[in-house]
């Protein structure tokens, strides 16, 4: 008999009674117990986290910031109430700590009271960062635990972009004011510039003015010297002219006191001898010639006639014993004829030294005569002028006296002066060294000012100048630069569908192992007509392997059409797991053929090994070393990665490995069964008397 035929007449014994139908029945639905049930319980656990109840604690008192109310804690749990993550219960502190203590809650979140103060510090001068306080309970569920920290992550982040647009805003606008300040800033350094380069100017006029006040200072310094020794010897001068005007005034009163009666008395008679000597003159000057002629006779004469007298006056008076009586007249005589001679020699050498020439004499007689008729003419008052002459003589003495003193007065002063002009002339050196050395900071300070202005400028470019809607665009980036930009190639819409791959084979496998332990891995009719190995295993496998694609054509249906699972590739995923329930089926009968009773614990068992190392949960790479070794080489590794791919899409690479995978699986676990079927052809005392018996 054929196999087909062996597999048909073992499927007709479940339709021999009731309970062997309904155990077909039971053989059916039992994947959906583990496929169905499992992925509709957690289908979509994070779309119900708002029926999780979660305390929530505001103490929050708010607080001030910038001269502005603000209240961060009562904005928080606005928006936690907007976006309804939990369901969130506002109680106290004592409510929240007995609740998540007793399970009423599952954790709480807790606002402290300087929440507000610590998130507005952030514009002070001792930032503090604000703490939201999650208090949670492992004993009420892990899970939930893990995913509110996954929430709260975002709670935070979400609160600290907040407070950060905030500071930011702040910073943007203070950004505004320092570049506003700074254009004036820039600008007054532009004013200090011009008034620090006209001060260059002037303390440049200044220095070359002190240079030319030095150098007039320290001439002025040298001529005061020159003057003070000038004056000191004016000094010694007037003091000299005073001394000599007051001998010539002694003098001078000292003979108007005697000749002043006289001239006073006499001034006739000097009228009448003045006139006398101009008609003397006049008549000098008349006879001049005769003068001249006569000159040289007139001094013999009168030498030959004072040599006379002599002789008589010797004769007379000097060898006689008796002196003659007349000596006086002739001593008088003697003497008269002496100057009579003397004058007749001058008159003589006059009119020698004349050469003959009497034109200056008669000039010398015209001023003579001039001056005597001035003198006769004058002569009744000449007293009065020679008294006038006396009083000036003494009023110029005066003066003298006066500027004597005056000129010691000056010297004085002069003295002083020079000394003066010394310290004014050193003084005038240091404030002109002082004017350079100011010149030269005011230039460097000119410099510096240009520099700053310009700086000032450049920075005032720099700084930027935000209006509001820039502001608001900038704080927005910078409270949260980085965005995840997340791109799904392949999107699972829950969680449920990123279960699907793990749970389906799962659900699968059961399903087998529960078959075999209905239908006998070997068809005992075959194994007692002598019908050959490969046929029995066969007769074993396809009445399971039929059962198992009823089971999946069912599961596929429920989760599609009951739960909503969508597949990408809904024809390929029957197809597929078609061929992974031929591998599963031709493994479990091997093993329940092969080892009898104990397959049936090494079946679990490998379900077991297959679980843990699939990487149907967390990446295997996070798994122990032992699953990572033993993952590549079990067929569930491969029908999870290959049921990702069919379900939420992808390339199909892992899909062909998987089905080679499992294709090169069942037709070894075929051929191994058929082995065993040989095997068990052969009746030995162990498998009448079996040590284990299920």
């Amino acid at each position: 008999m054929r196999s087909p035929k062996l597999a048909a007449l073992e499927l007709r014994r479940f339709g021999r009674g009731r309970l062997p139908r309904a155990a077909l029945v039971a053989l059916l639905v039992l994947p959906l117990l583990y496929g169905a049930l499992y992925l509709w319980s957690f289908w979509d656990p994070y779309g119900r986290l708002d029926r999780v109840p979660v305390a929530l604690v505001n103490e929050d008192r708010g607080a001030t910031a910038g001269g502005k109310k603000i209240h961060a804690g009562a904005d928080i749990v606005k928006g936690l109430r907007e976006r309804r993550t939990f369901e969130w219960h506002e109680v106290d502190a004592a409510e929240a700590r007995r609740g998540t203590e007793d399970g009423t809650y599952y954790l709480s979140l807790t606002l402290p009271a300087d929440f507000s103060r610590r998130v507005a510090s952030s514009s002070g001068d001792s930032p503090e960062t604000g703490a939201l306080q999650v208090r949670t309970n492992d004993a009420n569920n892990y899970i939930v635990g893990q995913i509110s920290r996954t929430v709260f992550a975002e709670v935070r982040s979400a609160a600290s972009t907040k407070t950060s647009r905030t500071f930011l805003d702040r910073i943007f606008i203070n950004f505004s004011t320092l570049h506003d300040k700074t254009e004036t800033a820039a600008e007054g350094a532009d004013k200090l510039r011009n008034g620090l380069g006209k001060a260059e100017k002037g303390a440049r006029k200044l220095a070359d003015g002190l240079k030319e006040a030095n150098s007039g200072s320290g001439r002025l310094a040298k001529g005061l010297a020159r003057l003070d020794k000038g004056a000191g010897d004016l000094e010694d001068g007037s003091r000299q002219v005073a001394s000599g005007t007051q001998t010539l005034a002694d003098k001078v009163d000292g003979a108007y006191a005697k000749a002043g009666p006289f001239l006073e008395k006499n001034g006739k008679t000097i009228g009448a001898t003045a006139r006398l000597v101009s008609d003397s003159a006049r008549t000098v000057q008349d006879n001049l010639d005769t003068l001249v002629r006569l000159a040289p006779g007139a001094a013999k004469t009168a030498h030959a006639s004072a040599a006379v007298l002599d002789q008589v006056h010797k004769a007379r008076c000097e060898t006689p014993p008796v002196p003659d009586p007349a000596c006086p007249d002739l001593a008088k005589a003697q003497r008269a004829a002496d100057e009579v001679a003397v004058v007749a020699d001058d008159m003589n050498k006059v009119v020698a030294a004349q050469g003959g020439d009497l034109t200056t004499m008669r000039k010398n007689l015209t001023t003579l005569r001039a001056q005597a008729d001035a003198l006769a003419e004058r002569a009744p008052h000449l007293h009065q002028d020679v008294a006038d002459a006396v009083a000036r003589i003494d009023k110029l003495n005066a003066g003298a006296n006066a500027v004597a003193a005056g000129a010691k007065k000056l010297h004085t002063g002069l003295g002083t002066a020079q000394s003066g002009a010394a310290t004014l002339h050193r003084g005038i050196g240091t404030a002109e060294s002082g004017a350079k050395a100011l010149d030269s900071g005011l230039y460097k300070l000119v410099d510096g000012s240009e520099r700053l202005a310009d700086g000032l400028h450049e920075g005032a470019g720099k700084i930027p100048d935000y209006d509001e809607r820039a502001r608001d665009q900038r704080t927005g980036v910078m409270a949260d630069p980085v965005r995840l930009s997340s791109a799904d190639l392949h999107h699972a819409p829950n969680y449920g569908t990123g279960f699907a791959p793990y749970f389906i084979p799962l659900s699968l496998w059961v399903g087998a192992m529960v078959a075999y332990m209905l239908i006998p891995p070997l068809n005992r009719r075959a194994l007692a007509a002598g019908a050959p190995s490969w046929r029995i295993a066969l007769a074993g496998w396809l009445p399971v392997l039929a059962v198992g694609v009823l089971q999946t054509a069912a599961l596929m249906s429920v989760l599609h059409f009951g739960i909503g699972l969508e597949m990408v590739r809904a024809a390929g995923t029957t197809l597929f797991l078609f061929l992974v329930t031929a591998c599963f089926t031709a493994i479990v009968q091997w093993l329940n053929a092969r080892f009898g009773a104990a397959g049936r614990i090494l079946v679990l068992a490998l379900l077991m090994l297959q679980l843990t190392s699939a990487g149907g949960t967390y990446p295997v790479q996070t798994s122990p070393g032992f699953f990572n070794a033993i993952h590549p080489f079990l067929p569930m590794s491969h029908v999870v990665s290959a049921l990702r791919r069919l379900i939420t899409g992808g390339g199909l690479g892992p899909v062909w490995q998987a089905c080679v995978v499992l294709t090169a699986f069942t037709a070894g676990a075929l051929a191994l069964t058929a082995l065993t079927a040989r095997r068990r052809q052969v009746w030995t005392l162990q498998r009448l008397h079996p040590e284990l018996s299920l």
